[in-house]
């Protein structure tokens, strides 16, 4: 009788073994074996991180093994069990792996195809075509689409982690740490030490360096000592948080009415300000995004405020990106005053640190949270309703979009929510962020997601203009490298665009995309269907390249901040106070009131409150003064 040697992988994360009964079935091209129960005398089976074998002899000859059925029945109380895979070693001393990587709950039976990939087309036998519809047919009554808040792209219809399908929620560990990690970026960041040290506004920029006593390395001191400068703030926009932003002004718009003789004395050049745009050294970053969007209001008692600046950058003929105008809002006028670099000192920083508050604003949720987290998890539940687990760009694919789906779902639970984080942290909360969200969606565009396209269109992608945009290089150098691999797995399982065309699996998961995440606009530029191995490359490159390179902190020489500009800020935008080159409007004190915002003798920046209003204590800023580590070694920051 045919006897086979069945090698069972149990996973090694936390509660991955079980007790409960294993049984397993051989399904051949000749037949299919009778259930076996997989079972040692005296022997634990099946424990956390074990490897067990078991030898199975079957009746008669099964011949090629096709599939293996395993089933679980309870032995005393319901018993999760992880199943990496199963190799079995067939008569012949052959060896086939099962891949399994997945969860088994309760009493069920799950069936595994051998790890090669394959098309739909290649599969020609019965029982295997009816396996990936059936796998298919489940996965899509599991992952259903929702509508979390209109305008949003449809995320996963579960309302918390636990709602979710056992395989994509967070393993143990994962679970642990994500808590873990909170907890300790609260204590790393001396929250509680720093809402007793400050229970009004800031008063000093020595209260600043305070909270960072403890940080002592190159980088923190050199930020430190240049955070104020004019250089190290055009730098943020190249290499810093958001470097996505900035873009090379072709044309100056008419909502900033700024002159060559309001600017001459930041111009090295001897060119008018036509010139130098002409020449391409005006650089622009426009936060219009934030027009309109209502600041946080979730208590009553505290006045929060949201500025739309537009910034003005120069590249001077030290090639390095300098701000030479700031308006505070999108439309001019006498409340609303462009700020110079030779106005008094601390109208032009507090009109810096207006900016960088809203690029944290637009950072966090559309960069972040929209651009990478959202966006990605589109591609994560239409490949998991679309693709089956032998489809070739399923085993591509899933390691890219591995916890994508349960940490949005804890972001809708925890920190984007009514009353969540966002509502208690941040001056878009309240509301403001899905706004924001919802506004940026009109302008997401497939063209924009592809990393090349996105740096073109910013006029960003001369390297011999702007030498120090070194996001662009490294965000290319990976870029290119995920779309050689990917262009190489294409070639292995597409012989012809042909058979792009005619894998119905994979244009179902490409429609999937366009029609519920990004709503079927056709202004998003999406693709409904794929037609060429190259189309396939680039959209696989995308989808690779988003949740991963795209705005991770490995592409950023240097992530610091400008004196918190995740604070909530509690006092309205200002109006000069007068004091400068000339070229402002008449001064109107403080929009919020007759209480003047900036004294600016000596090193004390004093912001008087509203009688009636109190105070928000400022917010750290995550990752303040934090330098990831640069493996292409571009040399100190500027």
């Amino acid at each position: 009788m045919p006897s086979y040697t069945v090698t069972v992988a149990t996973g090694s994360q936390w509660f991955a073994g079980t007790d409960d009964y294993i049984y397993l079935s051989l399904v051949g091209s000749a037949g299919c074996s009778e259930k076996h129960l997989l079972d040692k005398p005296f022997y634990n089976d099946f424990e956390r991180g074990a490897v067990d074998s078991y030898d199975v002899t079957v009746d008669e000859e099964l011949g090629d093994i096709q599939l293996i059925k395993i089933e679980k029945r309870k032995y005393w109380l319901h018993d999760d069990w992880y199943l990496k895979y199963i190799t079995l070693k067939t008569p012949c001393g052959d060896y086939i792996e099962f891949p399994c990587y997945r969860w088994i709950s309760g009493e069920g039976e799950i069936v595994l195809r051998d790890g090669r990939a394959k098309l739909a087309c290649d599969d020609q036998i019965h029982v295997l075509k009816q396996h990936r519809r059936k796998e298919l047919e489940t996965r899509q009554k599991q992952y259903r689409w929702m509508e979390w808040n209109p305008g949003f792209p449809l995320s996963i219809d579960a309302k918390c982690h636990r709602d979710l399908p056992r395989d994509i929620q967070f393993d143990s560990e994962k679970g642990v740490d994500f808590v873990l990690n909170y907890s300790k970026a609260m204590e790393n960041l001396f929250i509680n030490r720093f809402m007793h040290m400050f229970q009004s506004s800031w008063s000093d920029f020595a209260d600043f360096e305070k909270i960072f006593v403890k940080i002592s390395n190159t980088i923190s001191e050199r930020v430190m000592n240049h955070w104020q400068e004019d250089f190290m703030f055009g730098y943020q926009f190249l290499n810093g948080c958001n470097p996505v932003l900035i873009q090379r002004c072709t044309k100056l718009p008419k909502k900033l009415p700024v002159t060559t003789a309001m600017v001459e004395c930041s111009l090295e050049r001897q060119l008018t300000l036509e010139q130098e745009v002409e020449q391409g050294n005006i650089f622009i970053v426009d936060f219009e995004l934030l027009d309109g969007i209502d600041a946080n209001k979730t208590d009553p008692c505290t006045l929060q405020f949201l500025a739309a600046p537009v910034c003005l950058l120069y590249k001077n003929l030290a090639n390095k990106i300098v701000p030479i105008a700031i308006q505070l809002n999108q439309v001019p006028g006498d409340e609303n005053p462009i700020f110079l670099p030779s106005d008094a000192k601390y109208d032009w920083l507090l009109a810096k640190i207006w900016v960088r508050s809203s690029d944290f604003h637009v950072h966090q949720t559309i960069t972040h949270l929209l651009r990478t987290h959202l966006v990605s998890e589109v591609f994560g539940i239409a490949m998991y309703r679309q693709l089956p687990a032998v489809h070739p760009i399923f085993k591509l694919l899933v390691a890219h979009v591995r916890f994508t789906i349960a940490i949005n779902t804890k972001a809708r639970e925890q920190l984007i929510c009514e009353y969540g984080l966002f509502d208690k942290a941040n001056a878009t909360g309240g509301g403001g962020h899905v706004q924001m969200v919802q506004r940026a969606m009109q302008d997401l565009t497939y063209a924009s997601l592809c990393f090349p396209e996105n740096i073109k269109a910013r006029g960003m992608d001369s390297k011999e203009d702007i030498p120090t945009y070194f996001y662009r290089d490294d965000g290319l150098l990976v870029w290119e490298a995920i779309k050689k691999f990917t262009a190489e797995v294409v070639d292995i399982y597409y012989e012809s665009d042909k058979v792009v065309e005619d894998d119905q699996e994979l244009q179902d998961f490409v429609n999937d995309v366009y029609v519920y995440g990004m709503r079927g606009k056709k202004a998003s530029g999406f693709p409904k269907s794929i037609k060429t191995k190259e189309k396939l490359t680039e959209y696989l490159t995308v989808v690779i390249f988003t949740p991963q390179p795209s705005t991770r902190r490995e592409l950023r020489p240097v992530r610091l901040v400008l004196l918190d500009p995740q604070c909530a800020p509690n006092h309205a935008c200002p109006a000069t106070n007068g004091q400068g080159c000339g070229h402002h409007r008449a001064d109107r004190g403080h929009a919020a009131g007759p209480w003047p915002l900036l004294l600016a003798s000596g090193r004390r920046v004093g912001a008087e409150p509203v009688p009636g209003q109190r105070a928000v204590p400022g917010h750290v800023p995550r990752g303040a003064f934090h330098r990831e580590a640069c493996k292409g070694g571009h040399g100190p920051i500027p």
